[in-house]
């Protein structure tokens, strides 16, 4: 499709009408948001081709059904139930070399797309070096290769995250210097031994925090030498979480960063974390990061964007100010919980934020290891299943993992973000709109305790009173927990004073 033919008049439906757009990532939280929208709001396009693996058993049809029985395509089932045959399956692996495509469904790709999204990462943290560069880095680079193959290009975004850049305290929409060669570093990674490489992990991230980060800098490098021949972008969201309002207000599918966390201390589970208690984390309604994209491609469909054009940078992140920090995060979540208590709540809802390590340490024997080991026990002897220990390990794996981004603070621009808005017609403005600044967070952080109440932890609103006794229950016996602990230890006090 030439550049030329595109009218920057036409609406945004009109400008996705007859367009085979190649997608990965389809299975993850923003793949499968992005689906939705694009098959309700933009009936006529062509096709959706969605890179899959055969996985646990099912074949990749299955993972397809599987996949849209979620209620995220209830609102599409009913205005739009036809548009489901538009998605094909191709299978592939993006930790594979060509990102493990069979000939015949590569040149399907070449011959038909003209927008690529490549929004596949493995997003933990922990990866080995080896398989985050493969995964990560190798893939961006075939997947450019076959963007430079396909007939009818006009544009590929690159998901990458705001984070790439941690050295920078004010993050800007701009490419920056790479921090190794992506080259160089594909090749060690596809030739030297895991355990050889494990061990020179630490000397090749430097001042990096983790491989995930490490591996999609690279992969931004990959985008910034393509984009000399290609339509390029690069849309960096910061922490997704929940829906803001659409298809769905709440809607979460994954206990990923922060999330999971905010969710254990509702149940509380989370009674000490090693943060701060003051700088705000930027989360990003993942419905604005899609219409972010969708804008994106858009722009890279104008006329007055060629291939010669700087590579599209833009940080999808909510305004510097708008944000609160993560205690404020938490507490308006546990004051919500009051009304809208999560089922089976064990302890009354309430961290303590500290970012002293000896004091993290302490407290989180006392108040998560002893009483997670004690619980188990009663359990074993119940003949149950001990389970809480290892949930209190995989606690601390994870606010050690995430303690860098929980303890420093980072500033992102805007500008390109906010000039997006500028292309929506007036008469899609609310559908594509990616605005945050009336954002209600009181009602934001509502809907989100509802969401994941119904879509993460499956749990049913009509049982809400049967949580609210129990979560009554709970707060009698902690308040009488804690009414003993301080009787004894008054008493032991007074008992070493005058004796």
């Amino acid at each position: 499709m030439d550049n030329n033919t595109i009218d920057p008049a036409k609406s945004i439906p009109t400008f996705y009408a007859g367009q085979s757009i190649f997608l990965t990532g389809a299975t993850g939280f923003l793949g499968k948001v992005f689906i939705e929208k694009i098959l309700r709001t933009c009936p006529d396009i062509r096709e959706i081709f969605i890179l899959m693996r055969p996985k646990k058993g099912l074949s990749l049809n299955e993972r397809l059904d599987k996949m849209l029985n979620l209620p995220l395509y209830d609102k599409l089932r009913e205005e739009q139930p036809k548009n489901f045959k538009k998605l094909i399956v191709v299978s592939g692996d993006t930790s594979q070399e060509n990102l493990g495509l069979s000939a015949v469904d590569r040149q399907m790709l070449i011959e038909r797309v003209t927008i690529i999204i490549h929004n596949a990462a493995s997003v933990r943290f922990n990866d080995s070096l080896k398989y985050a560069i493969l995964t990560n880095t190798r893939s961006t680079r075939d997947i450019c290769i076959l963007a430079e193959s396909t007939k009818n290009l006009i544009a590929l975004v690159y998901v990458s995250t705001a984070y790439a850049h941690l050295d920078n305290p004010f993050i800007e929409e701009k490419i920056y210097s790479p921090i190794a060669d992506w080259r160089e570093m594909i090749k060690v990674a596809e030739t030297l031994d895991e355990h050889i490489l494990n061990v020179f992990t630490a000397k090749c991230l430097d001042n990096i925090p983790n491989t995930y980060i490490f591996s999609k800098n690279l992969a931004e490098s990959v985008i910034q030498e393509y984009s000399s021949s290609l339509p390029c972008a690069i849309v960096r969201p910061s922490i997704v979480v929940s829906s803001l309002k659409d298809p769905i207000p709440g809607w979460i599918d994954n206990f990923n960063g922060p999330t999971g966390l905010i969710y254990l201390g509702c149940k509380g589970l989370l009674r000490v974390i090693y943060a701060s208690n003051y700088i705000p984390p930027n989360h990003i309604p993942v419905d604005t990061v899609i219409n972010t994209i969708i804008l994106v491609i858009r722009k890279l469909g104008l006329p007055t964007f060629t291939s010669e054009s700087t590579c599209l940078v833009v940080n999808c992140t909510t305004p510097n100010g708008k944000n609160i920090s993560f205690q404020e995060f938490c507490n308006r979540g546990y004051k919500i919980t009051e009304k809208i208590p999560l089922e089976g709540i064990l302890w009354t809802p309430n961290t303590l934020f500290t970012e002293s390590v000896t004091m993290y340490y302490v407290l989180a024997i006392l108040w998560h290891i002893l009483p997670a080991i004690i619980i188990d026990l009663i359990l074993k002897l119940l003949r149950r299943q001990p389970m809480l220990l290892e949930l209190q390990r995989k606690i601390y794996v994870s606010n050690r993992a995430l303690q860098h981004f929980m303890c420093n603070d980072w500033k992102f621009d805007n500008t390109n973000s906010q000039n997006l808005m500028s292309l929506i017609p007036s008469d899609s403005r609310e559908m594509f709109s990616i605005d945050l600044s009336d954002m209600d967070y009181t009602k934001y952080s509502r809907n989100a305790i509802i969401g994941g109440k119904k879509y993460l932890l499956h749990e049913d609103m009509n049982r809400l009173n049967a949580a609210k006794a129990h979560r009554k229950r709970v707060n009698l016996f902690v308040a009488t927990f804690k009414t003993i602990v301080t009787i004894g230890m008054l008493w032991m006090i007074y008992k070493w004073i005058c004796f």
